[in-house]
């Protein structure tokens, strides 16, 4: 009986064959985190079809009291093309419009962020740790705020921190 089972199984493998997952679906696997997986996993999908210049590395959402708020943390370092500030601002801009279209939270919170040179006997994790990286952009928008406005304000620099000198090497 075992045997005549394992046979059928591996005949219905060999008839149906399971599609291996795309690189978007296990990156959105592998990049999420936060107490809300499942909007960080969605987020992640829509995210990663895209090869981005300023790579996204990770995405988390949390929820609490009834509100869902996103995070994106990008690569301030080793893009995949050359930007300009007004590019690096754009893909921040429809990286928070992407986001908004595949979730329902209320806040997406994105910044970029590079390493730091971290000694051999440097603790990295736990109570002792040292950071291992630092935000050089951070910018923070609701879904209340429009797409217009929110580019707008990119661009004057409202609620924006941009490190100088980062900005000034990393975006030409």
């Amino acid at each position: 009986m075992l045997k005549a089972i394992s046979v059928a199984a591996i005949l219905l493998a060999q008839l149906f064959p399971t599609a291996p997952p795309t690189v978007d679906e296990l990156d959105a696997n592998a990049r999420a985190s936060g107490n809300r997986k499942d909007i960080a996993v969605s987020i992640g999908r829509a995210l990663f079809r895209t090869r981005w210049p300023a790579q996204v590395l990770n995405v988390y959402a949390d929820g609490f009291a009834g509100h869902d708020i996103a995070g994106l943390r990008i690569n301030g370092q080793h893009f995949h093309r050359a930007l300009t500030q007004a590019e690096f601002e754009e893909e921040v801009a429809s990286l928070a419009r992407e986001t908004f279209a595949a979730s329902p939270v209320d806040e997406v919170d994105i910044w970029a962020s590079v390493p730091l040179r971290v000694g051999k006997d440097v603790v990295v994790t736990g109570d002792l740790a040292v950071p291992s990286s630092r935000a050089v952009f951070t910018v923070s928008v609701r879904r209340t705020e429009s797409s217009i406005s929110f580019v707008r304000r990119l661009r004057a620099g409202g609620g924006v921190f941009w490190d100088q000198e980062w900005a000034h090497a990393a975006l030409k």
